[in-house]
């Protein structure tokens, strides 16, 4: 369990969680009429340990227009069916002997005493918990908020420092009302993703991600088709610092975005201004080859003063992240002045906001955004941070909140870190997206100009969430000192409530 987890407390449901069965028997009572019986009040009160079995079957044969014998024996069918959910419960114990000791385990079930009997029995660790509370036993039942209490009180939970599961959603609301932190398991890997999120910390388990996937970290379009290509991997680089995880082409002056035979393109690509201004300011170059390829580039500015794409005056396109990571390269050097009319066109990008739909070979605005952000930040140059960054940090601070997908809002909270924007909001998005392999979800960053196919890639994605989270750490210290950190901001309505009372108190 990671250092940086408030959670010491696993509470699971055992029905249809730790444990699955079948309604289907081999008798006359029908798998909809044997749940119809669970959900009866009868039923109910032979959980609560008010009836006893044989009373309970009596009354539900009555009740059912059924057989009391057959109800048993319809039972005694289910009870056969049961079958431990091994899987989740391998992944509790490696939860539990990671945590040093610190984390609790407890099972919470709406069981009869003989249901429970016949459950223990099963073939299933059951020393990984500290306790099992039942039904039966506390005279309480679930959803009913006595259960819940009687839990917390035999266990001295915290409950703020409690993870809830169970399949019923009326079940999880009342964990949540009391403050626990409740998962509803409708979906096996959904909830062993939150468990890891929740428990586990997300730089380390990212770190691991990219270390086993080292030199195999490859982009990959939208329809499946996986690339070797040098800008991603200049990133991964930027953003980890390194060279042992990424694959790249040597060069000893400009790059090209392809490794090797380009694909879903032409046949012959052009070496391109962008990824050669990514890699010489990422691995650099002597001075003498950094100026010289410049002198070149400036060959390639459109009548508007624009920079373009290639290094080809057959394909004469022009994209403002393009002409950033440009910029970027030309400040390194201090050089800047001379794409002066560049400049003022990225500027007016940012200042009608044009970027909001992607650019022709990015896929999102924060793109422009971060790559801007990253210009500033590598430039260092006052009059330049002057002339851009206050309308930056307006822009950005229009995207928090937005819908984006890990990689967006990895490239936006990096952004705010710089820019000393506190971000909870996307922060809490970007951390449940975190995989169970402890790399994130694939986030799309540029896509071919003419058909529009995406490119992704995980590791970047990863690096650069690792990246965001580690500085936005850095910056706001409290930001990661706890998940309920971030996962618990004071609502609303909590503010507004603690306000009224104050002035009726005065």
């Amino acid at each position: 369990m990671s250092s940086t987890s408030n959670y010491t407390t696993l509470i699971f449901d055992i029905g249809d969680v730790l444990f699955s069965w079948s309604p289907q028997t081999k008798t006359s009572i029908s798998p909809n009429v044997l749940r119809k019986i669970l959900s009866s009040p009868t039923w109910h009160d032979y959980e609560r340990g008010r009836i006893s079995q044989a009373e309970c079957y009596a009354r539900v044969g009555g009740e059912f227009s059924v057989d009391p014998t057959e109800v048993g024996r319809a039972f005694q069918d289910a009870r056969d069916s049961l079958q431990s959910n091994e899987e989740l419960i391998s992944v509790i114990r490696h939860l539990k002997a990671c945590s040093a000791g610190k984390l609790h385990v407890f099972a919470m079930s709406n069981i009869s005493a003989p249901d429970y009997e016949v459950l223990r029995t099963k073939p299933v660790d059951w020393s990984l918990f500290d306790d099992i509370f039942t039904s039966a036993g506390v005279g309480e039942r679930k959803p009913n908020l006595g259960f819940y209490k009687a839990v917390i009180s035999s266990t001295g939970a915290d409950p703020s420092r409690t993870i809830f599961v169970d399949d019923k959603m009326e079940n999880v609301l009342s964990a949540r009302s009391l403050g626990m932190h409740g998962i509803v398991f409708d979906d096996h890997r959904k909830v062993v993703r939150a468990l890891y999120n929740l428990l586990g910390d997300p730089v380390e388990r990212g770190r691991q991600y990219l270390t086993v996937n080292a030199k195999k970290l490859l982009s990959v379009t939208d329809n499946g088709t996986f690339l070797r290509e040098n800008f991603a991997q200049l990133l991964i680089l930027e953003a980890t610092d390194n060279r042992g995880l990424v694959d790249l082409t040597d060069t000893h002056r400009t790059w090209n975005f392809f490794q090797g035979k380009p694909l879903l393109t032409t046949e012959e690509f052009p070496f391109d201004l962008d990824t050669t201004s990514l890699g010489l300011t990422v691995i650099g170059s002597p001075e003498d080859v950094a100026h010289s390829v410049m002198d070149d580039m400036l060959d390639y500015i459109d009548d508007d003063g624009i920079i373009q794409t290639y290094f080809d005056h057959r394909r004469p396109r022009f994209d403002p992240v393009v002409c950033v990571n440009a910029l970027t390269l030309f400040y390194s050097y201090g050089r800047g002045h001379q794409l002066n009319r560049t400049l003022h066109w990225i500027r007016e990008v940012l200042l009608h906001r044009a970027y909001l739909d992607g650019t022709r070979y990015y896929a999102t605005p924060e793109c422009f955004l971060y790559f801007l952000g990253r210009l500033l930040e590598i430039s260092n140059d006052i009059y330049l941070a002057a002339y851009i960054k206050p309308l930056l940090i307006e822009r950005i601070q229009e995207r928090i909140g937005a819908d984006g997908d890990a990689l967006a809002l990895s490239m936006r909270l990096k952004l705010c870190a710089h820019l000393g924007i506190r971000n909870d909001v996307d922060l809490r998005t970007l951390l449940p997206l975190q995989c169970e392999d402890g790399g994130w979800e694939i986030g799309w960053i540029y896509k071919y100009g003419s058909s529009g196919i995406r490119i992704g890639n995980r590791g970047l994605t990863t690096s650069l969430a690792l990246k965001a989270i580690q500085e936005m750490q850095q910056r706001f210290p409290s930001t990661l000192s706890s998940p309920s950190a971030v996962s618990r901001l004071i609502p609303l309505h909590t503010l507004l409530l603690s306000t009224f009372c104050s002035a009726r108190a005065t």
